[in-house]
């Protein structure tokens, strides 16, 4: 239903086996995205209509854990919208903003292309929803260094380079990511994960870290023992 709240990590600080209360939920409502937040970050809410609405999360204030939040985002009052997905704006220069419809439509657009607002505003345009399109599902903050990883309610995944998808404007319906071969089939879900490049410079580091042989591990075992000291016991 568009409400936000922000709480201090603090009040998480003694969990319990059944968890706590993290927020006050109205009849109805249901929570979508948690993100951790350095308490001067820029958000953007999106909706299922394509609209997004970005502000600085100083305009929220800090709320206990049984509270109920603030209006983040105003929504269409069809009874159809609802908030689909929520980012946390970190480099606004290099980062981008991927969105993702039903019909496996979906683009990448500036930051500033999103005009800064106060909280409780409608947003703006951030895809040209149409009936080939299908509604929004998922928002995510993108570099080039990030794969997508996009699944469809019959189970199929596709995995994709962010690169590959160009730039747009933001009031622009995107291109096919995906094709939905089965009928009624939809998006379910969207994933940014580490690009596949990147991913193998990892796993090489990794590689380069750990001992080469048998002798290059007895050695490390047999310094290691030698910079160790032995406290004497006395056994009664």
């Amino acid at each position: 239903q568009g409400i936000v709240k922000k709480t201090s990590l603090r009040a998480y600080s003694r969990p319990r086996t059944n968890g706590v209360i993290a927020i006050n939920i109205n009849e109805g409502d249901e929570v979508v995205d948690v993100r951790l937040t350095n308490g001067h970050n820029e958000l953007i809410i999106a909706d299922r209509n394509g609209r997004a609405c970005r502000f600085d999360e100083s305009n929220i204030r800090t709320m206990g854990r049984v509270s109920t939040g603030v209006r983040g985002m105003r929504l269409d009052e069809d009874g159809q919208d609802e908030v689909v997905g929520m980012i946390v704006v970190n480099d606004p220069v290099n980062e981008t903003v991927m969105v993702v419809s039903e019909e496996g439509y979906g683009k990448r657009s500036q930051v500033e292309d999103y005009r800064l607002t106060n909280r409780g505003g409608k947003g703006v345009k951030t895809l040209n929803i149409t009936d080939k399109t299908g509604k929004l599902v998922a928002i995510k903050n993108v570099t080039d260094d990030n794969d997508l990883m996009i699944i469809n309610k019959s189970g199929i995944v596709i995995r994709m380079s962010v690169a590959e998808c160009r730039v747009m404007g933001r009031a622009t319906q995107g291109v096919r990511l995906i094709n939905l071969a089965k009928k009624n089939d939809v998006i379910a879900s969207v994933c940014k994960v580490m690009s596949s490049e990147m991913e193998s410079q990892v796993e090489d580091d990794s590689r380069e870290d750990l001992p080469n042989t048998d002798e290059d591990i007895k050695g490390e075992a047999s310094s290691a023992a030698d910079k160790t000291e032995v406290t004497p016991v006395d056994f009664e």
